[in-house]
């Protein structure tokens, strides 16, 4: 049987249907004079784009134990006495009692120094001496400002949010409202321990000002005792009990199966 005849591709055919080398066209709307290079992330090739590693980076312990308390006091059920804390004074609040605060600081140890010298160059010549008395300054300490409240003295008591343990302070408000002392609760043991010279401080009280700061003091005690000494609801409110996303979705799904399970049974 004789054998069918088949076409080699000759030099014209191949040139005839091999594409050009030059511009190409691209897709609509590209600009065919900007050649595409893409990226090759392979090894030793290309370097790779930065990432976000913030789920493999080894914490300090301490900011993991931050996070820990944090996601439990969301999860447990949190006592009133203890979720008053976590509901401290407002922006506007807080900027004015540490603007007060700030007026009153403790005199550092060259201030008071320089005071007594003024005092003693002043009474040098004097043949009975006038001791010049001391300025208006805050008590802080939690043994001072305790005193303070007992004998009435306080003006006004500051309490920080994150006193660690709470257990330090969590019997003060119910002595300030006992005793018909104002008192608020900010944010920042660290706020309160700048401004009288220490690292924290955990409450501070205002036991005396100058005239020129009565009117102040008196609105900002005003406003604190009808936000935290008054208020019932913070004494009853409970905290935290707030499921995980894994536990919410599992118990819509139950409450569904549940709906679903009564709706067929009141059907039947």
């Amino acid at each position: 049987m004789p054998k069918k005849a088949t076409s080699t591709p000759t030099k014209a055919t191949t040139a005839a249907t091999k594409k050009p080398t030059g511009v190409q066209k691209g897709k609509p709307g590209q600009n065919p004079l900007i050649e595409r290079k893409p990226k090759n992330f392979g090894i030793g090739q290309n370097i790779h784009p930065g990432r976000d590693l913030t789920r493999y980076v080894r914490w300090p312990r301490y900011v993991t134990i931050q996070r820990q308390r944090r996601i439990l006091m969301n999860r447990l059920k949190v006592p009133p006495t203890l979720n008053q804390f976590t509901r401290a004074a407002d922006k506007p609040s807080a900027v004015a009692v540490f603007k007060l605060l700030h007026k009153y600081r403790p005199e550092t140890r060259v201030a008071k120094k320089a005071r007594l010298l003024k005092t003693a160059t002043e009474n040098k010549d004097a043949k009975v001496a006038k001791p010049a008395p001391a300025p208006n300054t805050i008590k802080y300490g939690l043994n001072q400002v305790t005193s303070c409240v007992e004998q009435k003295k306080a003006k006004l008591v500051v309490i920080a949010h994150d006193v660690e343990p709470v257990e330090l302070v969590v019997w003060l408000p119910t002595l300030c409202r006992k005793m018909n002392v104002p008192y608020i609760i900010v944010k920042g043991k660290s706020r309160l321990g700048e401004v009288v010279h220490k690292k924290t401080a955990t409450c501070l009280a205002i036991t005396s000002v100058d005239a020129g700061d009565v009117t102040s003091l008196a609105s900002i005690a005003a406003s604190a005792s009808d936000n935290f000494n008054k208020n019932t609801e913070t004494r009853r409110t409970w905290g935290g009990g707030i499921l995980g996303t894994k536990a919410q979705h599992a118990k819509k799904k139950r409450d569904r199966a549940v709906a679903k399970e009564r709706g067929g049974v009141a059907a039947e």
